[in-house]
This record gives structure tokens, C-alpha cells and sequence, in this order.
């Protein structure tokens, strides 16, 4: 089976997903362009097509255009002539006076569906211990696509160290995200203003990491808080849950990364950690680069942040 990620790089450790190519720290953006298989631009042409009426006739369809990458030719989408590209280089300059300036640093970067979709992750250098043994970091991505399927987003994302669990920062309605539809030009520094790169929610969002560390949970409140995440019923007795629920009970009593650190075991935080390494590492994905984009920008991504929005309502 072929791969999504079509190349990808990074710095450090191996990431959570296991993919790419390792790079030493500090490499200028032409680097990063190259070994994240990013050394190339998305070109479009016109859209023609055959038309057998008494013979084959091409026509041109003027309210479409195709785009392409200039390096293999290959098609990646058909889509209106007012579809406005954000260019793969342009993805990973966003981040250059953020490196340099602002202390942040490049971690990843790759393309996936053969260049439909471009991202980078970058460091801010903003972290917190939760409890003994628990540290948990904040990084922002920015992505996009080229098919459609996503606006250009630039996003903060939470990464707890012990187990390389993905978590949106969120705070109340505001999503930590800024949302630029392909109707649009990308404009980089209005991206970062309206970011406000101070990570202002970072410190609320760590209120609420902590608040749930100390929040108790009986086997009640985690059967219904799984079944709630899940969208399932609850369990009747004698009655057998669903693979995914017993997975995530099994993550959340002791099989999940960190699940018996203080703070954790038996915790609220416990039950949002079981739901985000579940959906990281084991939920069930064609491959590790299905399970990527899907945590990232799919169902997965979806099933987080129901499950904070959701442990969030057992602090009230």
C-alpha cells in the first residue's frame, strides 16, 4: 500500500507517527524544503475534456482549472479559477521570523496525498509540568490543501511529552485556530496578528490541564464520560462494549502511556488522555499516515476535542 505522507522531515526524537526523514537542529528553510519533499510549486492549466458527438471534439471548461505539481506533472485537483493556492514554500517561511526572532523551532514538516495537503509544526518554547513527571508542550501548525478539504489553518496544538499525545489548545468558543478559506490570499502577517503569537490562551488552557488532574472520577462517571465521547449508549449490564470502548477503558486503568502518573490515574485528565493516545496510536487507520491526517484534520481531531469539551463539564 502506498503511503500518504509523500516525503516528511524533523528534528529530535522520532515523532508520535514514526515517519520522515531526521534533520540536525538549526537548518535554513531551503533544507527543510528538500527533505520534507517541499521543492516544489502547485502550477495549474487548463481543464479539457473529450466530447463524442459525431466524432471526438475536445472542449475547454472555463470555469475550472487544474492544478498540478511542477515536478512530476501529477494532478491534484480540479477547482474554480477563484481558488487562491498557498504555495508548499510558503507553508515553511511562515515560520522563519517566528525561528529567528520569536524563539520558535521548526519540528516537522512533510506533504501528504501526494501534495494535497502541506503542514509544518514548530515549537514555541512555551511549557508546563502538570504534576510530577508530566510535562506537556505547546507547538503551532499551519496547514493547508490544495484539494479543498481544508482551509489554511494555522492551529496551537498541545503535545504531552510522557506518551506524544496531540491535543488542540482550546479555550471556551475560542478554537485557537485562524481559518483562512482558499477564496482568500494567505497573508502571513495578518495570520500572526490575529494568532497573537503570545499564546495568551496557553496559560488557561494549563488551568484547565491542571484543574482536571485533580478532578476524581468513579467507574460511573468514566463509563458514561467513554460512552458520551464515543456517542454510544451506555453498556447495560452482562452487555459487551464496543472494541473502541474497551479500549479506551483498558488505556484509561493502566495500559495508556503515563495513565498511572499522579494526576492521571483516576483522574479527568486521566479520561481526556485515554481518549487523545487512543486516537493517536491505536485507533484503527489504513496506516500511520491515515492516522496522522485523521488526528490532525479528520475524525480523530474531532473525537479530541469532544472529549476536552466533555471532561471540561465535569469541573462544573
Amino acid at each position: 500500500m502506498s503511503h500518504l505522507v509523500e516525503t516528511m522531515a524533523y528534528v529530535g526524537a522520532t515523532p508520535w507517527h514514526g515517519l520522515g526523514n531526521q534533520l540536525t537542529e538549526q537548518q535554513p528553510i531551503d533544507v527543510w524544503l528538500h527533505e520534507a519533499g517541499m521543492n516544489w510549486t502547485i502550477d495549474q492549466s487548463d481543464v479539457l475534456f473529450n466530447v463524442s458527438q459525431d466524432g471526438m471534439h475536445i472542449r475547454m471548461h472555463r470555469d475550472a482549472k487544474v492544478l498540478y505539481r511542477s515536478d512530476t506533472l501529477a494532478p491534484l485537483s480540479v477547482v474554480s479559477p477563484r481558488y487562491k493556492v498557498v504555495q508548499p514554500h510558503e507553508v515553511l517561511h511562515f515560520y522563519n521570523d517566528l525561528v529567528h526572532a520569536g524563539g520558535f523551532e521548526l519540528e516537522t514538516a512533510g506533504v501528504l496525498k501526494g501534495g494535497k495537503k502541506l503542514w509544518a509544526l514548530a515549537k514555541t518554547g512555551q511549557e508546563t509540568l502538570v504534576r510530577s513527571g508530566d510535562r506537556v508542550k505547546a507547538y503551532l501548525l499551519l496547514a493547508t490543501s490544495c484539494d479543498g478539504t481544508l482551509c489554511t489553518t494555522a492551529q496551537f496544538t498541545s503535545v504531552r511529552v510522557v506518551c506524544n499525545n496531540t491535543l488542540q489548545i482550546a479555550v471556551g468558543d475560542n478554537l485557537g485556530a485562524v481559518k483562512v478559506p482558499h477564496s482568500t490570499v494567505f497573508d502571513p502577517l495578518a495570520v500572526k496578528d490575529a494568532l497573537g503569537l503570545g499564546l495568551s490562551d496557553w496559560d488557561v488552557f494549563m488551568r484547565n490541564i491542571k484543574a482536571l488532574s485533580q478532578r476524581p472520577i468513579s467507574p460511573e462517571e468514566a463509563r458514561q464520560y467513554f460512552a458520551d465521547v464515543l456517542d454510544e449508549p451506555m453498556p447495560v449490564e452482562d452487555a459487551t462494549p464496543s472494541k473502541a470502548m474497551q479500549q479506551l477503558h483498558a488505556l484509561y486503568s493502566g495500559a495508556g502511556m503515563g495513565s498511572m502518573l499522579t494526576g492521571t490515574r483516576g483522574t479527568a485528565w486521566g479520561l481526556v488522555n485515554a481518549v487523545t493516545e487512543y486516537v493517536d496510536h491505536h485507533r484503527r487507520a489504513r496506516s500511520s499516515d491515515y492516522r496522522l491526517d485523521s488526528a490532525w484534520f479528520g475524525q480523530g481531531a474531532t473525537l479530541k476535542q469532544r472529549a476536552m469539551h466533555k471532561s471540561l463539564i465535569l469541573l462544573d
